[in-house]
């Protein structure tokens, strides 16, 4: 038995929870994908994963061996890239998704600096409202904005999106500017709902050091971010959201700050990506390229902290699930999530 190939085809069936996919993959008969694995188990003599007509589950030794699969192979990936990017550099596909405005407004205006530094990278940026499955769509990276749930993909911290509350001029001169947080009981917003789970997304504040969750009135919801703004533009309610989504219209008058002694919650913005993907020199530098944009951008990010130690990875999950194909999601203070 070819035990690497017998890894690469359990892990690739794992993440892709199919044979037939699986095998498509990779380029071998289906019948052969079946054929290795219980040839695999055989020699294991465990049983991997409890197969059904609707998924595969894997079993807790299938889940152990899952994980030291993935680690085997990306130490094999790592070696190999090592020796072919020594002269040549960082090269081949790198596929990336990321919220819309976040691409259109951060990452776009920079892009053909990367490009220049990296020109035997092949990039295919996705941008959309819709939460990716890395795994099984073959994305490399994702940029993630908000606090990240259990997982099985590695997260890097890259920095923290600037917040702030405000209103358009017409707006204000109808209802008047609130100057507590108090007087926003007597005001109405422009709330926005989760496009994952429907629900209210909730505004916070700073309070003495303290974060404060509100629950707005108001009698109009959107899940689209550039909605959102827009909403607040042509005076619908107060809005909360990303400075950098804001700022244009801050400057042109189309919006003013307001309650801004009360500074709001900063979200984080991560990178996320497979285990079997970390290791890769093309990854490694498109997350490096984002982070130095976090760095020189005061404008959009706040409480910025990056780490130069490129071995500081932090896993988003302390403990893996069962199948290895869930995304990384931010929690519902993440307004960019549906960008």
């Amino acid at each position: 038995m070819d035990k690497l190939q017998a890894m690469q085809v359990f892990t690739k069936v794992v993440e892709m929870n199919s044979f037939a996919r699986a095998a498509d993959a990779l380029g071998i008969p289906r019948a052969s994908a079946t054929t290795i694995i219980k040839n695999l188990e055989a020699h294991l003599q465990a049983r991997l994963m409890q197969r059904t007509t609707r998924r595969l589950n894997l079993t807790p030794e299938g889940a152990g061996y899952y994980e030291r699969c993935v680690r085997v192979l990306a130490d094999i990936d790592e070696i190999e890239d090592s020796f072919a990017n020594v002269v040549k550099g960082p090269r081949g596909k790198l596929r990336v998704d990321m919220p819309g405005s976040l691409g259109r407004l951060l990452v776009m205006p920079r892009l053909e600096e990367f490009r220049a530094r990296y020109p035997d990278i092949e990039l295919m940026l996705g941008f959309g409202d819709r939460h990716v499955d890395l795994i099984q769509e073959g994305v490399d990276v994702a940029l993630r904005v908000g606090n990240l749930e259990d997982s099985t993909l590695v997260a890097r911290r890259l920095g923290a999106l600037s917040t702030v509350t405000a209103a358009s001029p017409s707006y204000l001169a109808r209802y008047g500017e609130p100057r507590s947080l108090e007087e926003l009981e007597q005001h109405t917003a422009v709330n926005y709902f989760s496009s994952r789970t429907g629900r209210i997304v909730g505004w916070n504040f700073d309070v003495n050091g303290e974060s404060t969750d509100l629950k707005m009135n108001g009698s109009l919801a959107v899940n689209d971010a550039d909605a959102y703004v827009m909403c607040g533009v042509n005076g619908a309610g107060i809005v909360q959201a990303p400075l950098f989504m804001l700022a244009p219209h801050l400057e042109a008058g189309e919006l003013k700050e307001i309650l801004s002694p009360w500074k709001v919650r900063a979200m984080p913005l991560s990178a996320v990506y497979p285990h079997n993907r970390h290791l890769a020199p093309k990854v490694r530098v498109f997350v490096e390229w984002v982070a130095e944009i976090c760095e020189q951008s005061p404008l959009a990010f706040a409480h910025h902290r990056r780490s130069v130690d490129k071995t500081r990875d932090d896993r988003a999950a302390s403990t893996p699930s069962t199948r290895p194909t869930g995304e990384a999601h931010a929690d519902e203070a993440d307004m960019l999530l549906t960008v």
